[in-house]
Parts: C-alpha cells; structure tokens; sequence
C-alpha cells in the first residue's frame, strides 16, 4: 500500500451511509391531524408515521342493516364506523381498553356529551393499579393531560350510564391496540370531529369477539 495517494486509500475504508427514504404523508391528511390552535387547550398535530394508515379518518364502503347516522364499534378490528347513505361509512380508528370496554357489548345511545371533560377512574382501575390512578379517585379536570382527550361520548342504556365511553387520548399511538385500561380511545382531532357530527341520542352498536 506504501505510494498509494490519501485518495486511494480512502476509498478503500469509506463506507457509504444508506439513504432512508422519509415517508411522506398526504397534505390532506396533514391537515386533518394538525394542530388545533381554536380549542380551549392546543390540540398538538398527529405524528402519522406512528399509527397505521388503515386507521386515519376515512371514507369508506360499508354493508350494514344499521340506518345512516348510527355509530358501530368494531372492537376486534379496532375500527368505528358512522353510517352514512349508500352503502358508505366514515370509518375511524380505535384504541380498545383490554378490560373496561370489553363489558359492553350490544346497544346504546350516546346519553351525554362533554368537551374537555373531567374524568374519574373506575374503582377497578383504582384496585387494579393503585398507585397510578389512586391520586386521581377525585377526578381530573379536564385539560392537556386529562385520559379523556378533549371531547367524550357517553354511552347510556334504558336510561343508566352504562360507564363505556368514546373518547379522545393521550397516547395516540396505541389506535389500532388494545390498551391497558379505558373505553374506546380516538385520536383527538378524530374525536372532535365525530362528536361534532353525532347528536345526543345516537344509536350505538358495540360489536366485541
């Protein structure tokens, strides 16, 4: 190797860096899961690259006995539907709770709406994880940090909260998951913009395995 030039043996040692190819997202769907700067608290932009596409807001073909304006969860596939006219559905995204949604099953109708609303775990979360959800046994105002996100759907039946919610998150990125504890989660831009389209009295139709 004694003469080589610098250049030569450079080349010999240089490796080359691999180019990723950075995933690019719709700038319709940017959009859809921006920041939110009009609400009480900033609703902070969906990172898309961390949750499944299958599971954006979208428009979709969908066979169903159900009337338009009815909302069908389907738990197992971790999708929600809202039945629109012709055979079509605007289809969102889940996060399913391993515990607390799966006690539900059958109808509903969403009883109560709430923007930011406050939350209290239930008392088997309190016992199932004492030290993580025992300081808030009083509840949480609503508000950046609070488990509910900034809008909640809660679902009734003949009358009784049956305690089963649809609501937004702060962990986005467990859509399309089962989660360690909750109802059924959207991402907040989702939540917001459903429970702008369904009124109180909506028929719901819970589907789980």
């Amino acid at each position: 190797m004694i003469g080589l030039p610098a250049v030569a043996l450079a080349a010999c040692s240089s490796t080359r860096t691999p180019v990723v190819q950075e995933q690019r997202i719709d700038p319709y769907y940017q959009a859809m899961y921006g920041t939110l700067t009009n609400e009480k608290f900033v609703v902070q932009a969906m990172d898309l690259r961390r949750v499944d596409p299958q599971f954006w807001r979208q428009e979709v073909p969908y066979v169903t006995s159900e009337r338009p304006g009815t909302l069908v969860v389907d738990t197992p596939n971790h999708f929600l539907y809202l039945v629109l006219e012709g055979g079509r559905a605007l289809r969102y995204g889940v996060g399913v709770g391993k515990s607390e949604a799966l006690v539900f099953r059958g109808t509903a109708t969403i009883g109560r709406k709430a923007e930011w609303p406050r939350w209290t775990p239930t008392q088997s979360m309190i016992k199932r994880e004492p030290d993580r959800y025992g300081p808030y046994a009083g509840g949480m105002e609503g508000g950046p940090t609070n488990p509910l996100g900034p809008r909640a759907l809660y679902l009734y039946k003949d009358g009784q909260d049956t305690l089963f919610r649809l609501h937004g998150t702060t962990e986005p990125y467990t859509i399309g998951t089962n989660v360690s504890s909750g109802c059924i989660r959207l991402m907040n831009q989702d939540i917001i913009d459903l429970y702008g389209r369904v009124p109180t009295g909506t028929r719901v139709v819970v589907i789980n395995a």
